[in-house]
């Protein structure tokens, strides 16, 4: 399996080499140079495995031979070993045609631990092989910092770097990642929002002179490929959890950075029968917008009740964007120069392609809280805002209420107390016995400018 950049000017990697790259030189995402495809007849053939034994069925063609199958096997094992549920991503029906698939059963409540627990033991393996010691560098608007923490604290070859938004994240997400104290883990709160805190990111990632001789910086937003890869495979669970491949279903996906839903636009083409994606988006509706009028631009960003969705830029957009424009790098390099200074209108052929499978919706906070009152009420069921967001997108936009509509829920309700407490259901999110003391425990972490240099100084200081 090859990987090539959207932005057509980067060399071909391999999945070893894509794991610890992250941004193509060119500025683009890697991408599989051919997508492997499954026979309805070989999906059937899974609906009897295990979440781990089909993780292996799905993502062991996108590493090829990097990684022999009974070392893949042991580390997919491992990887969701710790999840609460012994399905690993349960499915809750709320209405007759209605499910939420429950992404929420790993250490830190949140959907980011199926990629993020697989992403640190990958790298791990890979990195005790090279006798290589990385410098993990990313940013959060809740979720991603907490799993991505979980997953690589105990890695030897790393020193880890998580770049939040200063007092833009729920107290548990925070806490999640600042009471984490071991000696290669550091927390930096910036003083801005989190597309502030992704630029940083992104251009650390493009000028990596401040690392110290001979350290690389390793990416676990879901601009890394891994990510997206890891994700694909709940798609294909869930579907065979409700009679697929013969039962065509559809997903409502919470989305900001358009990474788990572009796992499901992947999955579809890789055979499984899906009929529609729906992108629930808050506020904060970069992604709503763009499939409505066709341009995509970014406004300024607002603090909502789903914080792990206020972004204004969603960097996986890009990705379906090389699909929607037949794969043309130069193009796709042009337009995002284009949209770096401003904002782009997408061909109405391109997004012809787009809208046959996406549809898209936009919740503010009153319409989540309502969500989250109405089902309660009616079902009994406790939801997070995030998912809330699902529930409703997926309520106004459903085409065809006659098939399973599939809701990723992608965080435990205990997360957002605050959102549960403005919904009025009267009843508290109870914390898993595994948290119970989190609000109790020592926190650490360092308040930094939003400023690039001030970043790579404190990361330099601390290698």
């Amino acid at each position: 399996m090859k990987y090539i950049s959207t932005r057509g000017n980067a060399p071909e990697l391999d999945f070893e080499q894509v794991l610890l790259t992250g941004l193509a030189n060119d500025g683009g995402l890697y991408v599989p140079k051919t997508l492997p495809t499954f026979s309805q007849q070989q999906i059937a053939a899974w609906a009897g495995l295990s979440y781990e034994q089909l993780a292996f069925e799905v993502i062991s063609p996108f590493i090829g031979d990097c990684i022999p199958e009974q070392d893949l096997k042991q580390i997919l094992g491992e990887t969701y070993k710790d999840f609460s549920h012994p399905a690993i991503a349960p499915l809750i029906q709320l209405d007759r045609n209605e499910w939420v698939l429950e992404l929420f059963q790993g250490p830190t409540l949140a959907f980011k631990d199926f990629a993020l627990q697989l992403l640190g033991r990958l790298l791990d393996y890979v990195l005790k092989r090279r006798n290589q010691r990385v410098v993990i560098m990313g940013a959060t608007s809740g979720d991603t910092g907490s799993a991505a923490i979980e997953g690589c604290r105990h890695c030897d070859n790393i020193d880890i770097f998580i770049l939040h938004p200063h007092n833009r994240v729920s107290e548990v997400q925070r806490r999640q990642m600042t009471t984490v104290l071991e000696d290669n883990v550091y927390n930096i709160a910036v003083e801005g929002n989190f597309d502030d805190c992704q630029d940083i990111v992104k251009a650390s990632f493009r000028d990596q002179s401040f690392l110290p001789e001979g350290m690389q910086l390793v990416a676990v937003n879901s601009i890394n490929w891994a990510r997206i890869m890891a994700q694909i495979v709940y798609y294909f669970y869930a579907s065979l959890s409700l009679g697929g491949p013969e039962k065509t279903v559809a997903f409502s996906v919470p989305t900001g950075n358009f990474g788990d839903i572009f796992a499901g636009y992947l999955a579809k083409k890789m055979g499984l029968p899906i009929s529609q994606l729906v992108i629930a988006t808050n506020k904060n509706d970069v992604l709503h917008r763009v499939m409505t009028d066709s341009v995509y631009s970014r406004t300024d960003l607002h603090q909502t009740l789903s914080p792990s969705m206020d972004i204004s830029v969603s960097s996986n957009f890009e990705r379906l964007m090389f699909d929607l424009y037949d794969r043309d790098g130069d193009r796709i390099r042009e337009l995002m120069d284009a949209f770096n200074s401003g904002s782009i209108e997408l061909d109405d052929d391109a997004m012809a392609g787009a809208r046959d499978l996406f549809s898209s919706a936009a919740i503010d906070d009153d319409a989540t809280c309502q969500v989250i009152a109405d089902t309660y009420k009616n079902a009994a069921y406790m939801l997070d805002p995030h998912s809330a967001t699902g529930v409703g997108a997926g309520r106004i936009c459903n085409k065809n209420t006659e098939q399973p509509m599939i809701v990723l829920a992608t965080a435990h309700p205990a997360k957002f107390p605050d959102a549960i407490a403005k919904s009025a259901i009267g009843v508290e999110p109870k914390m898993p016995a595994h948290l119970a003391d989190l609000l109790e425990r020592e926190e650490r972490f360092s308040v930094l400018p939003c400023e690039k240099a001030a970043v790579n100084q404190f990361m330099t200081d601390h290698l």
